[in-house]
């Protein structure tokens, strides 16, 4: 285990899924970096993060993807660090990241899918954010 997953903080958990998201479909689109750091700059939640941690939870989400059950240890990791009134929060912020190319692949699409269940994420609550992240990216 990495220094970060023994310290890892609330928002550093909001970071992995959204990294998470991005490098889902093995590709980290510029769109997808542009919109976390924008979720990262302006969301309150984010106010007193230290932005040098971007690297090292993307290090952490990186390396556990590089692991059989790696999926599963970054969820348990999730689940250990994010308090659970957040969880609507992160499932919104994978959905922003998730649209933010203007098309979900499906390795996004099941990734979504799995962090929907695993933050025990309403049905009707998690279409509504599905909604709201398509109307957010929607293009002319």
């Amino acid at each position: 285990m990495t220094e970060l997953e023994h310290s890892m903080t609330a928002q550093d958990a909001l970071v992995a899924l959204m990294i998470a998201v991005s490098a889902s479909d093995e590709t980290l689109r510029t769109s997808e970096l542009l919109t976390i750091e924008r979720i990262v700059n302006h969301l309150p939640i984010f106010a007193d993060y230290d932005q040098d941690r971007i690297a090292r939870v993307a290090e952490t989400v990186f390396d556990l993807f590089s692991e059989e059950d790696g999926l599963d240890a970054l969820f348990g990791l999730i689940r250990e660090n994010l308090p659970q009134k957040l969880n609507e929060t992160a499932y919104a912020l994978a959905c922003d990241v998730g649209a933010a190319d203007g098309r979900l692949e499906e390795a996004e699409l099941r990734l979504l899918e799995e962090i929907r269940y695993e933050l025990s994420v309403d049905r009707l609550a998690a279409a509504a954010i599905e909604r709201a992240a398509r109307a957010r990216h929607a293009t002319i």
